[in-house]
């Protein structure tokens, strides 16, 4: 390889990943335009709670404490206590619940005589009339102020509960944005993935329901006492049977030489209407609590299973894409199919093997969306396939197949994701949401569109 091809290679693959600035832009604005005061909470409003009383108060402090029944407060004055206790102070008595056990605690104290020197309140509880009454109705408290955690300056975008939230509603997307890259770094496209995202769901949580009866043996089955055997393994034939739908979408295109727009559009017609035939239109509710570890909001180490599933699914597709000989053919059948096939590639394969994994990714997206909801709906899905043809394109793949990255389309994903999300933290009109959307997905591929012509003909060898 010589210095130029290195440096066209090189500045062509940077392309790729070419919307990192502007995910990275659109991070900083919402951040700068949510500035607001934030209130700490659990345990760090605990321990600053507990500064604030001992730096206005005398030594070793006596305080009562007023919070909701939350975790979050649990974890408050478990932190408060001990910054008093650290310090000589004591926490006498704690008020857990609504304005009328906090009556009842300070009541109790007055009754008993007992000084305090500070209520010990978050903000929701500092408005409690009780608490706001307490030194001047009992004067046997000794005129205790009223302290609440400090405020400071943050994004609320960058809340850790926002970011959070950025990544689990972007993942169902991006998991069948993956598929989707594929398809169209081949030159293809599919137009079916948001309603096998609807089938999938109704079959996993109708077979959890009512399993299937082979004769006189039922498999499956079981409704609210379904087991978790019994719940993978329909979650597993719902993912296996929208897997066949997308290969008989490949299969029609390669073998007919019918063009990928028409045979997804009719396959999205298809899955949809099964998926409201099989349940006459109505939603499938009774599946067991369980089934919502995947797309609730269970967590491992803070970070949703759905999205730890989606970084998998990506590391994978990483790997494929970049490190297998299968990836070089999906690029190369994309970039002239003919030239791949006079070269030995078995086109008609690698085009069944991309349209079989997108449609098995767009039904691993429709058992996370039937988790996420504990229920299963033909209306899931929907607009969801231009969602994840948005992700792809602003990610840098070439609508006419290939070029393109993985790790481009999850940018992709999180662009829009950024976008929906710093939009409703900023008031934006519900109405005017879908505009804007547009406007900067066009914007945002335009910009990188340029930037990729501008670096290729900055790295083209000279004739």
């Amino acid at each position: 390889m010589t210095r130029k091809q290195a440096i066209r290679r090189g500045l062509v693959g940077l392309a790729n990943y070419g919307m990192l600035p502007v995910l990275v832009l659109l991070c900083l604005l919402f951040s700068v335009q949510t500035i607001t005061e934030q209130q700490p909470e659990g345990a760090a409003a605990g321990r600053a709670l507990a500064a604030a009383i001992l730096a206005r108060t005398p030594p070793r402090p006596r305080v009562a404490a007023f919070v909701q029944a939350h975790e979050a407060d649990a974890a408050l004055v478990q932190a408060l206590a001990a910054g008093l206790e650290a310090a000589g102070g004591e926490l006498v008595a704690t008020a857990r619940g609504d304005a009328a056990e906090a009556a009842r605690v300070i009541e109790a104290a007055a009754a008993a005589g007992t000084p305090l020197a500070a209520l010990a309140c978050t903000r929701a509880t500092a408005a409690w009339p009780a608490v706001r009454a307490a030194a001047r109705d009992h004067p046997t408290l000794g005129d205790p102020p009223v302290v609440t955690p400090p405020g400071y300056l943050w994004p609320q975008f960058l809340m850790p509960a926002n970011i959070r939230n950025v990544a689990n509603s972007i993942s169902i997307i991006a998991i069948i944005a993956i598929g989707m890259t594929l398809v169209i770094i081949t030159g293809g496209i599919d137009l079916s993935v948001g309603s096998v995202i609807a089938l999938a769901a109704v079959l996993a949580t109708l077979l959890i329901r009512d399993g299937i009866a082979l004769g006189p043996l039922r498999l499956l089955g079981g409704s609210l006492e379904a087991t978790p055997a019994t719940m993978i393994a329909a979650s597993l034939v719902a993912v296996a049977v929208c897997g066949l739908v997308g290969l008989a979408s490949g299969a029609l295109i390669t073998v007919f030489r019918l063009p990928a727009f028409i045979v997804t559009l009719a396959m999205m017609l298809i899955a949809r209407g099964t998926a409201k035939d099989l349940t006459q239109s109505e939603s499938v509710y009774q599946i067991p609590p369980a089934y919502t570890w995947l797309g609730g909001q269970s967590s491992l180490g803070g970070i949703p299973n759905a999205v730890l599933l989606m970084l998998l699914l990506y590391a994978a597709a990483w790997v494929l894409m970049h490190r297998t000989v299968l990836g070089r053919y999906l690029y190369a059948v994309g970039g002239n199919a003919e030239a791949a096939r006079l070269s030995g590639v078995p086109v008609t394969r690698v085009l069944l093997f991309a349209y079989f994994l997108c449609g098995l990714l767009a039904g691993v997206g429709g058992i996370v969306m039937a988790s996420r909801t504990k229920s299963g709906s033909a209306t899931y899905g929907e607009m969801y396939e231009l969602y994840a043809i948005a992700a792809v394109v602003v990610g840098g793949t070439s609508i006419s197949g290939g070029e393109g990255s993985i790790l481009g389309t999850l940018i992709g994903a999180f662009i829009i994701a950024v976008i929906e999300t710093g939009m409703n933290l900023t008031h934006v009109p519900a109405e005017r949401q879908p505009i804007v959307l547009g406007g900067v997905i066009l914007g945002a591929v335009l910009l990188d569109r340029f930037k990729q012509w501008a670096w290729r003909r900055r790295a083209a060898p000279a004739d």
